[in-house]
């Protein structure tokens, strides 16, 4: 089954952008007044094609065969047997192959959200101590420890570790990646670009 991970915030606002360059637009095709609606349009596509690029496209996909990192203008493919270590920072680094390396843009921890998680794990340890605290169910509990200090970007780290374990414990073969290039987001670019261009040539 496949699983999908990415920036939530990043991809609505991304969508909330779509929807009003969309309303402009049409605003601009219907009022069009030459080379004035020509530079709005430009700009609405320069900036359109950077929010699908670093909104929109960037995912970590998880299936069956191995993990699927889509970042701007690459899509690389890793067996799960083939992913030798995983370390969580601020984004989600997996080795593989001759210490190569993949960067995954989603999800990605911030100083914040990492503070945030490292208090939660403290109150955590603190509970049993006040017996004023009511006693959480044990699934629940269960699952309190298991995000305890931990963000987002760690859970997954720690998916795609176990995966990777896993598949080699299976006797997997550690098939080599397969990279490719994001031909949607290079085409938005070129789109992008053929506007920046008519708006500058065109008086």
């Amino acid at each position: 089954m496949k699983q999908t991970y990415r920036s939530r915030t990043a991809f609505v606002l991304a969508w909330v952008w779509l929807a009003f360059v969309a309303f402009n637009v049409w605003d601009l095709i219907v009022r069009f007044n030459g080379k004035p609606s020509l530079v709005a349009l430009a700009v609405l596509g320069a900036l359109t094609a950077l929010v699908y690029a670093v909104a929109l496209r960037p995912a970590t996909v998880f299936t069956e065969e191995g993990l699927v990192g889509r970042n701007p203008f690459r899509t690389t493919f890793l067996p799960w047997a083939a992913i030798e270590d995983v370390t969580v920072s601020h984004a989600i680094t997996v080795q593989y192959g001759d210490e190569r390396v993949l960067r995954l843009w989603t999800p990605m921890s911030s100083a914040r959200e990492r503070a945030k998680a490292q208090r939660r794990g403290t109150a955590t340890e603190q509970r049993g101590r006040f017996k004023t605290e009511p006693t959480l169910p044990r699934a629940e509990q269960a699952a309190v420890e298991a995000f305890a200090g931990k963000t987002h970007a760690d859970w997954v780290g720690d998916q795609i570790r176990e995966r990777a374990e896993s598949a080699r414990r299976r006797g997997e073969e550690a098939a080599p990646a397969r990279l490719s290039w994001s031909y949607d987001a290079i085409g938005v670019l070129v789109a992008a670009v053929a506007l920046v261009v008519a708006a500058l040539v065109i008086p």
